[in-house]
């Protein structure tokens, strides 16, 4: 159907966009059929070698993997060589997809990974005369991944394809699934090795080593594999990022196939930080007292004295209260400074602002759950004890903070650009009896030398929150776990509950953060 609709030239964009919408409607349901199988599949190989190491173990887990990341790098060649390479394949290009800063971030998570999958054959390699070579094979597939995806990605993500779409949706599906899948298993592993049953006294990284090297005894043939492997554990947060950021940007790629884009708007934005002094400052001071705080809490936390051990949680949960306490006073700024500064809101139809929003929300969601569930068993114990008490509040300040930080950002996305001259002033200029509200309106949208002080404001917000999310997201993602340091919940919803609850949680509060950030640059960029 595309290939006909393609030898069509007199057909008038918006007549085209509804034909090709009517004729790809089984594309878009196969390749969803098949994301979501996959998915599937891979959950639950994932959630069996990870707590079955009998029946499914992470040898059967990483066949599957590596089996994905070669079909999906297969795929991704032939759309490089043939697909892109055709004579009208991709008409049209979505501006909105792919910014630099996005593409930035795509590189350097990739660079860090590509580092963990150097650390991770480094270690296996001193296993292989006792345990499955796979283990060295799909690090080394992987890192071919990483390669071959970001180069993808960074050349093609603003594509709009007209061509061979019914075989594209279906790639980028399986990109899509791929990534999610070696983000669950990335996750899954980063968790089990965090995670410790502190009223057991038992390491559940424990059975994570069993999993990975066999109950029998296999030892390392060089010295340097236990310094290997807490690198490349390290190193998680980054490859669960990167696989993140693929992603999304895959998922756009996909609602683009077909897709007619119309070139009457473009904004482009420019990034400075002139007039930019309080917010930038007192976020970097937050970043330096979190990463000190962070430090010795993890240093003290795990010393058998339990006097250090809750001193160690009361530093960290007054400097959660304080940075939650403080972000949540910032937004409230800023969105009073909305309500002073009024623009229209943008009516373009835009695939990336839309899951921008929607990733949002949807990973805030994570950190909800968590704190409404430690909020009723705080509650429902009588929040005895100072430590209890903190527990508290940082539930109920984070509960508020996050609120108030999505809808920052989401109005933020919506309202117009500075740099973007509101229609009615176009529509209005050459009539002279409207020039009086002409130069007024454009007065106020226009770009000026120096900013007026509600566009400061926004900013030192933006760059204050986008700051403070970086050591909000540094913090957990590199170990913090005051969920199971603090035992309350622990002992109220028993531990294996409790381990639920926090698992899948997390990991969704991790990515917010970085969401956040990307996010709030984005705002800062339009104001």
């Amino acid at each position: 159907c595309g290939e006909r609709l393609n030898n069509q030239p007199k057909l008038t964009a918006p007549v085209f966009s509804r034909l090709r919408e009517h004729c790809g409607g089984g594309e878009w349901l196969l390749s969803g059929i098949i994301c979501i199988n996959i998915l599937m599949l891979g959950c639950a190989l994932v959630s069996s070698s990870a707590f079955n190491v009998v029946a499914i173990t992470p040898v059967h887990r990483q066949i599957f993997l590596i089996t994905l990341l070669v079909l999906t790098m297969l795929w991704m060649l032939f759309y490089m060589v043939v697909t892109s390479r055709k004579d009208r394949a991709v008409l049209f290009k979505d501006r909105h997809a792919g910014p630099v800063w996005l593409k930035a971030g795509l590189v350097l998570f990739g660079l860090l990974s590509f580092l963990m999958d150097i650390f991770k054959i480094a270690t296996y390699v001193g296993y292989l005369h006792c345990d499955s070579p796979v283990k060295v094979a799909y690090p080394i597939v992987q890192a071919v991944f990483l390669f071959f995806q970001t180069y993808f990605l960074w050349f093609h993500s603003r594509d709009c394809v007209q061509l061979h779409t019914s075989l594209t949706r279906c790639g980028l599906t399986l990109t899509l699934s791929t990534n999610l899948v070696v983000w669950m298993a990335a996750v899954t592993e980063e968790s089990i090795h965090q995670t410790e049953i502190t009223h057991l006294n038992i390491s559940v990284s424990h059975k994570l080593y069993r999993a990975n090297y066999g109950a029998k005894k296999c030892t390392c043939s060089h010295m340097a594999c236990e310094t290997f492997k807490e690198a490349f554990y390290y190193l998680y947060p980054f490859n669960i990022e990167y696989s993140l950021f693929a992603s999304a940007m895959t998922y756009i790629m996909w609602k683009n196939v077909g897709r007619i884009v119309e070139h009457h708007k473009h904004y482009k934005f420019n990034f400075y930080v002139k007039d930019v002094f309080v917010g930038p400052v007192a976020g970097l001071l937050l970043v330096v007292a979190g990463l000190v705080t962070f430090v010795l809490y993890k240093i003290n936390i795990l010393k058998e004295d339990k006097d250090k051990r809750n001193k160690a949680l009361l530093i960290h949960f007054i400097m959660n209260i304080v940075i939650v306490s403080l972000m949540s006073l910032s937004t409230m700024i800023g969105c009073i400074i909305y309500r002073l500064d009024r623009r229209e809101y943008v009516s373009d139809k835009n695939p990336t602002r839309s899951l921008d929003v929607g990733l949002l929300v949807a990973s805030s969601l994570g950190q909800f759950i968590i704190s409404y569930f430690s909020l009723v068993a705080t509650v429902a114990t009588g929040a005895q004890g100072y430590l209890n008490v903190l527990n508290l509040a940082w539930a109920v300040v984070l509960v508020v903070e996050i609120g108030l930080q999505n809808y920052f950002i989401i109005e933020g996305l919506h309202r117009e650009p500075i740099n973007v001259m509101p229609a009615n002033a176009r529509a209005f200029q050459d009539h002279a009896e409207m020039a009086n509200d002409v130069e007024g309106q454009i007065s106020r949208y226009s770009i000026s030398k120096k900013p007026s002080w509600k566009r400061r404001v926004l900013r030192e917000v933006c760059a204050f929150l986008l700051l403070a999310n970086i050591i909000l997201w540094i913090m957990p993602a590199f170990g913090a776990r005051p969920q199971f340091d603090h035992s309350a919940e622990i002992y109220f919803y028993n531990y294996t509950m409790w381990n639920a609850i926090v698992n899948i949680g997390l990991p969704f509060g991790i990515f917010y953060r970085m969401h956040a950030v990307a996010s709030l640059f984005e705002v800062y960029l339009r104001d």
